[in-house]
């Protein structure tokens, strides 16, 4: 009985604790070294996210242009199977050349 009334009365072998300073009124603060911690660590991310959207963006350009490309050869193919079956191919005319310029001859000096 006596064990379980020193337990509830407080520390048995430090009879007379200090009082602790009341934690409202205590000032933490983690000074320069926490704040240049915390500013390199920003200043990571926001590499980190600066370099990750510019290789998403060049992938995306990346597929853009391989759609196109496979959109082309799709229609090139579709052209030339269907200009095959109706009729062989036939060049288109050619336009006719400009006319030469006039050279002065020495009699119109």
């Amino acid at each position: 009985m006596h064990f379980v009334l020193a337990l509830l009365a407080g520390d048995p072998l430090n009879p007379d604790p200090t009082q602790s300073p009341d934690p409202a009124n205590v000032f933490h603060s983690p000074g320069i070294v926490g704040f240049l911690g915390t500013f390199i660590l920003v200043i990571g991310a926001v590499a980190i996210i600066w370099d990750m959207v510019r290789r998403i963006r060049r992938v995306n350009y990346k597929a853009q242009i391989q759609e196109r490309i496979a959109a082309e050869k799709a229609e090139l193919e579709s052209a030339t199977s269907s200009d095959s079956t109706a009729k062989p191919a036939v060049k288109p005319a050619r336009p006719a050349a400009p006319p030469k310029p006039k050279r002065k001859s020495a009699d119109d000096k």
